[in-house]
């Protein structure tokens, strides 16, 4: 797409600032900070994508790293150094996140901890006042989600989710299109997740190393021995700490599936078929997997669609030109999107639409994060925009993991008649915890 023709996309589509603004919904939550103040913040998990937080929010002028914290000691003090360097102020390095949390001259909090850390620390930090900007999925368990939401209105503080997607300019301008019709009514979205992963072998239970406080890491999650295997990054692949790849890479895709379906309401019907067909070491979820939910609409303003979930953590080979990406099929054609480079349409009769190129934006969906917490608009992927994708995930691994239909109301939130697959809705915890989740 041309520099004009894209200009005139945008702004035959309303994608102007104004238009955006009045789409994060309006003023929802109490604001942090003045227009001129320094946001006062803190990175709670600065590994690898923690990381990335950090090294954007040391370069901004409005945002003020007061601290960094982790419970392994040599990323903990990378990450200070990271904040030092850049700005010639060291931060507080701290290992526990409750030292943040009871200091109210923190504003905002970035969580980007294993999984299972994402709803408690969430939880936890919005009890105390802060804002929140959690990694993805934001949960690691339906009913967890719920109970995000809840402590975010309850306590009026914006909680955005890290699907950088959301802010990325092509991508809404994607959104857009299929909203405005551009491939007719959009009755099934596609999403895929395709690429080679590598083995995490197997490994015995062993001592952890000096620099990692393993119980600080646990936290509410069950008591279980240190593998070497499990972390860092590892844990994603272990039912009790992370959610598969679905809830890593492929969540992204999901959510993008789900948005361009219109659809914000749960899924009422779950199946699905996966399994470990290539690995042959400890991890636990599936590295092949095949999900499809069911939106039953009304059966007269909104119709019965479908969104479709296909997993090859095994490929080395790009689908529809897309390592991950979506696809859209409408009454009046098809869109293929990639998130990371662009989408195209393709109309009746295999003829080429309109199309546009453009990069994921990390700093983009940052600042959406910080115009929000001062004006107490809701941002791009709020936590009910979250949890209603992340519940995607969850909804297709317990469907997987059961091997049959699962139905699901989508008003409770709840599994009906199947014992076995309701269970998984949520988790079992450390009995006595201070961080396990609490409902208000």
């Amino acid at each position: 797409m041309s520099q004009h023709l894209r200009r005139e996309f945008l702004k035959q589509s309303g994608w102007t600032a104004a238009a955006t603004a009045a789409w994060t919904a309006g003023p929802a939550v109490l604001p942090a900070a003045g227009a001129n103040e320094k946001v006062i913040a803190a990175v709670i998990g600065p590994g690898g994508m923690g990381t990335s937080h950090l090294r954007q929010l040391v370069g901004r002028s409005d945002v003020q790293v007061a601290y960094v914290c982790d419970v392994d000691a040599n990323r903990l003090a990378a990450a200070a150094r990271v904040v030092q360097d850049a700005t010639g102020q060291a931060p507080k390095a701290v290992k526990d996140l409750r030292e943040i949390l009871d200091d109210k001259a923190v504003d905002a909090v970035w969580i980007a901890t294993p999984d299972h850390w994402h709803a408690p620390a969430t939880i936890l930090a919005c009890e105390a006042g802060k804002h929140v900007y959690v990694e993805k999925p934001c949960s690691h368990n339906v009913r967890e989600g719920r109970l995000m939401v809840e402590a975010a209105r309850r306590n009026n503080r914006v909680v955005q989710v890290g699907t950088q997607s959301r802010s990325t300019e092509h991508v809404m301008a994607a959104i857009q299109a299929l909203q405005e019709g551009v491939i007719g009514e959009v009755l099934v979205a596609k999403a895929w997740n395709s690429q080679r992963r590598g083995s995490i072998g197997h490994q015995e239970p062993s001592d952890p190393p000096p620099h990692l406080d393993f119980d600080l890491w646990l936290g509410p999650a069950p008591a279980c021995a240190y593998r070497a295997n499990m972390l860092h990054g590892i844990w994603r692949w272990w039912y009790d700490f992370g959610v598969g790849d679905i809830g890593n890479d492929g969540v992204h895709d999901i959510d993008l599936a789900r948005w361009g379906l219109g659809v914000d309401v749960q899924p009422n019907a779950i199946a699905a078929l996966g399994g470990k067909y290539f690995f042959d070491d400890d991890q636990q979820w599936p590295d092949t997997q095949y999900v499809v939910y069911q939106y039953a609409g009304d059966g007269q303003a909104t119709k019965t669609k479908q969104l479709i979930f296909e997993q090859r953590i095994w490929s080395p080979y790009f689908q529809e030109g897309h390592e991950n990406g979506n696809a859209f099929y409408g009454t009046k054609g098809m869109l293929i999107l990639g998130k990371k480079d662009g989408w195209q349409v393709t109309l009746a009769g295999n003829k080429p639409g309109p199309s546009m190129t453009g990069t994921l934006s990390l700093p983009h969906h940052h600042q959406n994060f910080l115009d929000c917490i001062r004006t107490g608009a809701r941002p791009h992927a709020d936590i009910e925009i979250g949890h209603l994708t992340a519940s995607l995930c969850h909804l297709g691994n317990i469907a997987t993991r059961v091997g049959r239909v699962v139905r699901f109301d989508p008003q409770t939130e709840q599994i009906a008649g199947d014992p076995e697959a309701a269970k998984m809705l949520r988790r079992e915890y450390r009995s006595g915890h201070w961080a396990v989740p609490k409902s208000g």
